[in-house]
């Protein structure tokens, strides 16, 4: 248990540490802007950039408000540091640990739980390392490892790979080795590339809904551990500390309401038949 927990340490100030070195080599450049209205607010996220939520959040949330989003592309390690840093006014990650500790520590407020997906590995249709008959993610980690079988990891230091490192954690292993495939690359990406090397991979469950057609040499092979489920916070800046400070607060306040938890929970339905998102209800579940 102490190993774990320093372990989990580790990781966190990882996390933070690379944030850090990727702000110093330049400023935050904006992925894309939603909506036109005069209140402009910055937000730093990446699968729901990538994945289109923001889209439908900004532009709904714009019509409402007279306001602008701007997005900033970044890992949750990155966007906690650009609001460290006040570079961004608002953020949505997946780092519940550095979450606690940014809001304790005083430079983010307004903690609120958004929703939620959760992680799958996907792996070859083979199967080399017959993880379909895992019993928890950290079982179907120590399986690959032992099979020394391709798997690829984003290495970005973001609340995926922080996530990833944990479970290696629980199963005892350090990755290392010609098997271990590293990107520093976001998760669409990095399922490409594992599909290139028809290799595991642990994506989250939205990505893999919108994006699998690009991996069509894996499946989903293991999924279902709590562990696994993936919740999502908004936080922003202390009020007076960036431009857009008050809108952003605005925004969180619309993604916790019903019309934006409505959003959540049934964004992505009219394309692929299924949610891309829980709502907060649903995470509130999976809160640890």
């Amino acid at each position: 248990m102490r190993l774990l927990k320093s372990f989990r340490t580790i990781g966190l100030l990882s996390l933070l540490m690379y944030g850090t070195y990727v702000q110093a080599q330049s400023n935050p450049k904006a992925e894309a802007v939603y909506g036109d209205g005069a209140n402009s607010f910055s937000l730093a996220t990446g699968s729901p950039g990538e994945l289109g939520l923001l889209q439908a959040l900004g532009e709904e949330f714009g019509k409402r408000e007279n306001a602008k989003m701007v997005w900033i592309k970044a890992g949750s390690g990155a966007s906690l540091n650009q609001l460290k840093n006040k570079q961004v006014d608002m953020i949505m990650v997946h780092a519940p640990a550095a979450v606690a500790n940014a809001i304790a520590d005083g430079w983010a407020t307004k903690r609120t739980l958004i929703g939620s997906n959760e992680f799958y590995i996907v792996g070859p249709k083979s199967d080399p390392a017959n993880i379909k008959s895992a019993t928890s993610g950290a079982d179907a980690y120590a399986r690959i490892a032992k099979a020394k079988a391709n798997f690829v990891t984003r290495g970005d230091n973001s609340g995926t790979h922080v996530k990833e490192m944990d479970i290696w954690k629980q199963a005892g292993v350090m990755p290392e080795g010609t098997w271990y495939i590293v990107t520093k690359d976001f998760m669409t990406a990095s399922l490409k590339r594992a599909n290139a090397e028809n290799a595991y991979f642990m994506s989250d469950s939205s990505t893999w809904v919108a994006e699998k057609s690009i991996a069509p040499n894996l499946q989903v092979l293991y999924r279902g551990d709590k562990f696994l489920v993936n919740t999502y916070d908004a936080l922003v800046a202390p009020v007076g500390t960036t431009p857009g400070q008050a809108t952003a607060a605005k925004f969180i306040d619309f993604v916790a309401s019903d019309s934006g938890q409505k959003i959540m929970r049934d964004y992505g339905k009219n394309k692929y038949s299924e949610p891309l998102y829980n709502d907060a209800a649903y995470a509130k579940k999976y809160v640890y």
